[in-house]
């Protein structure tokens, strides 16, 4: 009797000991998975929290809304009007689809929690503002001054968004007073244009990269063949 107490015993324990191992290494594993899950999800928002601090798409189109309305004139289409071929469709044969494991699985979903915040905000950028449209109408009446200028070659756009006296000589005397005062006037509303649509979408800071956009489009959408700008250097270049 004795023998077969002890005997029993002796199993229940090793039974208790295998079954502590098995839950042990499984626990572990699942903390080891869920680890994995937690750096790699911090890795993806830190990428994407940085891609989306500056809406450079956004600010691109709200630069041509604002040059169109400017100019009195359509441009090309950003990025030269190319058109884009359409995605791809998914695999639908069952053999060519292989379901992702757990952690690309859970990625997935954060990405998709991600993604969709940053793709809004770099939707479209508010140019909508009461300042904002007050600018661009002063600019707009002043366009037509100024266009005699910039078909001539007496003025440029300058590489840092604004524009500049750079042939006063073609000018004749009586209008060089009238070309200094609208200069002036002018660069004063894109230096007002881009601290207002920084301002309008509560961000100040992007003010300079504001800026750096609309000095690439007003070359690129607004400038005219045969007008000057200043190119990366600053020489002055002919479009």
């Amino acid at each position: 009797m004795s023998v077969q107490v002890q005997f029993s015993g002796n199993c229940k324990n090793g039974n208790m000991m295998t079954r502590g191992k098995t839950m042990s290494n499984t626990a572990l594993r699942r903390i080891a998975r869920m680890s994995k899950l937690t750096l790699a999800s911090l890795v993806i928002g830190a990428c994407v929290t940085i891609n989306v601090n500056f809406p450079a798409a956004a600010t691109e189109k709200a630069a041509d809304k604002i040059i169109d309305a400017v100019t009195g004139t359509m441009g090309a289409a950003p990025g030269g009007g190319k058109s884009t071929a359409p995605p791809a469709a998914p695999p639908t044969s069952q053999s060519a689809y292989k379901a992702p494991g757990f952690l690309v699985a859970a990625v997935g979903n954060v990405l998709y929690a991600l993604i969709p915040a940053a793709q809004a905000q770099d939707a479209n950028l508010d140019i909508s503002s009461p300042e904002i449209r007050a600018i661009t109408s002063s600019m707009q009446a002043r366009f037509g001054q100024l266009q005699k200028f910039f078909d001539s070659g007496a003025v440029g756009m300058t590489q840092n968004g604004l524009i500049q006296v750079r042939d006063a000589s073609s000018v004749a005397l009586p209008d060089r007073g009238v070309l200094t005062r609208l200069v002036s006037e002018d660069n004063a509303d894109r230096e007002a244009l881009y601290t207002e649509i920084a301002k309008a979408n509560g961000h100040p800071e992007w003010a300079a990269d504001i800026r750096k956009t609309f000095s690439r489009r007003w070359v690129e959408r607004g400038a005219r063949p045969g007008w000057y700008y200043q190119n990366a250097s600053g020489a002055w270049t002919q479009k």
